[in-house]
């Protein structure tokens, strides 16, 4: 049994070289391997806190975006609003403007209307006083002792005067 057994030089021959080996790895190896992974680490780290940056980021750039959406859609409203009302006072001023220029163009008429009607009453006032006038002359003229003579006379007279 003696091969399943090692001797105690194999064993501290082995544990030296062990211990060597280790620390050799722990310089040459672990340390850099360490730092690698740390600082592939620290760079995952760092960009998923830049990740979420952003993503604040342009989550605060929509929200941004859609007020000036939301306000460019409200100013766009009270511009039309104001359109509107502007058309609708200018509508609204041309109606009054034509409807006074109609009313005095009416009353205008109507006065000139009435002073024609006046001036032909007047006229006529005159021509009927006249032809009275002329006819009692001519009656009074003429034999006066006869009453269908008068009414003969008078209705001949009637003829004879042409109304316009």
């Amino acid at each position: 049994m003696d091969l399943v057994t090692p001797g105690f030089g194999l064993i501290f021959w082995t544990s030296v070289v062990f211990i060597i080996l280790m620390l050799l790895l722990k310089k040459m190896a672990w340390t850099p391997i360490l730092n690698n992974v740390d600082a592939r680490n620290k760079s995952i780290e760092e960009a998923l806190v830049a990740a979420e940056n952003a993503r604040d980021e342009m989550s605060n750039l929509k929200a941004d975006n859609e007020r000036i959406l939301k306000e460019a859609r409200a100013e766009r409203d009270e511009m039309l609003k104001e359109a509107r009302d502007i058309k609708a006072n200018i509508v609204s001023d041309a109606k009054n403007s034509a409807k006074e220029e109609a009313d005095k163009i009416i009353a205008s008429a109507k006065a000139v209307i009435e002073n024609e009607k006046t001036a032909a009453i007047s006229e006529l006032k005159n021509s009927v006083g006249a032809l009275s006038v002329e006819i009692a002359e001519k009656v009074l003229k003429a034999e006066l002792k006869d009453s269908d003579k008068q009414n003969a006379y008078i209705a001949e007279m009637l003829k004879d005067v042409k109304l316009n």
